[in-house]
């Protein structure tokens, strides 16, 4: 875990500034998500649970790609450097 932590402090401004936004694009998601599943649990509809239970693995899928893709297009950056 240092390691990941490390290696998240030593990243371009740039490239930690594309993170930032894509989790809070990640963030919005899964709050869309929950209000769409709070949604299921007042309303009952099963539609709305399948829905927001997508929205919600997709922005955890969104949130992981965003750290790791920076991280390692931030390493080829250096490398290439």
């Amino acid at each position: 875990m240092k390691k990941i932590f490390l290696e998240l402090k030593k990243l371009d401004k740039i490239t930690y500034k594309i993170i930032g936004y894509g989790l809070a694009f990640s963030t919005i998601v899964a709050l869309i998500a929950v209000s769409i599943l709070l949604l299921y649990i007042f309303l009952g509809t099963n539609i709305f649970y399948h829905i927001g239970l997508a929205l919600i693995r997709s922005s955890f899928i969104f949130a992981t790609q965003f750290i790791v893709c920076g991280v390692v297009v931030d390493s080829i950056r250096k490398k290439a450097i």
